[in-house]
């Protein structure tokens, strides 16, 4: 477990601490939009992975703010949902090809396509979520008109992991991912980390399944889309006795609450990238939190300030201290958590924002 302490007293006071779809494209600009000449002509667009912006998870977060920023400039913008991996490269150079001053692609897998469209198009500015650029041979690349957004969310998922170890009344906790790429790997890598240093703080033993950081090696449906193998994989967690699950693999999580539902177990889901109570109510009972990803207020930002001729290429990385990463309110579970444990929390927040707690991961944002 690649942490380091240098306090262990636990203690603190403070509490832990939507979207529908928006219409696909803001009003035209007025004169009371306020918009300046120079955002009168900016024209934001966004390409989505093959999720699309109705994924309640990090495409929807994103589209929304992209448009939250078209509506405080008073300009348009244009999208391009992507339904399949082989539209990515058309999508980006499309918006490239009518006009986009600012392109936002939404998720790792566009990285290759932001980079070509990037290079053959240097007057246009993008900016990637969830993913830096490397060249071919995997090395990293640093592009002038490219921003990566990226999110260091080991340390909320240290927290949800603390959470669910000290809520577990099985002991076993499960988790499972999308694809074993770097910005799904670092929340499972985060989680692990928190049920371990529960167990030493508390002198416990909690387990869990479907990943193990040290080898790198666990539980994954090989893709974002498939329901049916997000609900397998719950089923066996759930039958292994795990009474918490992590999802890491964007719309899944919904595959896990039929599996809860078909189990008639009391298993809860630890959510990620948007609070899932919030974006998907129909299963408010079933979650414990949310570790989420403020991507709606950082793209919004980022976007104005290309509009505002602010544009920089230095990378984004949300974390605790800059409320670019956290957990979500625990809702209706927050009666069946211990309030000590609770507070316990925002003592061990408190500590990774000061360093006396160091969260790392190999897919940490450098």
């Amino acid at each position: 477990m690649t942490i380091t302490t240098r306090k262990a007293t636990l203690g603190g006071l403070a509490s832990l601490g939507v979207l529908a779809l928006l219409a696909a494209c803001a009003p035209a600009p007025t004169e009371d939009a306020g918009a300046n000449d120079a955002a009168s002509d900016f024209l934001p667009c966004i390409v989505s992975d093959f999720g699309g912006f109705d994924d309640k998870s990090f495409n929807q977060s994103s589209f929304e703010g992209m448009s939250n920023a078209a509506e405080e400039l008073g300009v348009e913008f244009k999208q391009a949902e992507s339904t399949s991996e082989d539209q990515y490269a058309g999508n980006v150079t499309s918006m490239v090809d009518q006009g986009c001053n600012f392109v936002l692609t939404v998720g790792f897998a566009l990285a290759n396509a932001t980079r070509d469209s990037a290079e053959t198009a240097p007057d246009t500015q993008f900016a990637i979520i969830d993913s830096a650029l490397s060249n071919d041979d995997f090395s990293p690349l640093e592009l002038d008109n490219v921003k990566p957004v990226l999110y260091d969310t080991a340390q909320a998922a240290f927290l949800a992991g603390y959470l669910a170890a000290g809520t577990s009344k099985t002991g076993i906790v499960g988790t499972f991912g999308g694809m074993q790429f770097p910005s799904v790997t670092i929340f499972m890598d985060g989680f692990a980390d928190g049920i371990a240093y529960y167990n030493t703080e508390k002198g416990a033993n909690v387990q869990l399944t479907g990943w193990s950081k040290e080898t790198q090696e666990g539980l994954f449906a090989g893709s974002f889309d498939d329901q049916n193998q997000g609900k397998t994989l719950s089923q066996g967690l759930i039958d292994a006795g795990a009474d918490i699950i992590l999802p890491v693999a964007g719309p899944l999580f919904q595959g896990t609450a039929q599996a809860i539902t078909d189990s008639g177990k009391d298993v809860a889901i630890v959510g990620v990238d948007s609070d899932l109570f919030e974006t998907t109510p129909e299963f408010s009972a079933m979650y414990l939190t949310s570790i989420m990803k403020s991507m709606t207020d950082a793209t919004q930002q980022i976007i104005t300030d290309a509009a505002d001729g602010e544009f920089s290429s230095e990378p984004y990385v949300g974390t605790l201290e800059n409320e670019g990463v956290g957990l979500a309110p625990l809702h209706e579970w927050e009666s069946k958590v211990d309030p000590a444990l609770v507070t316990e929390l925002d003592d061990i927040k408190a500590q990774i924002i000061s360093g006396d707690i160091v969260v790392t991961s190999d897919s940490t944002p450098k």
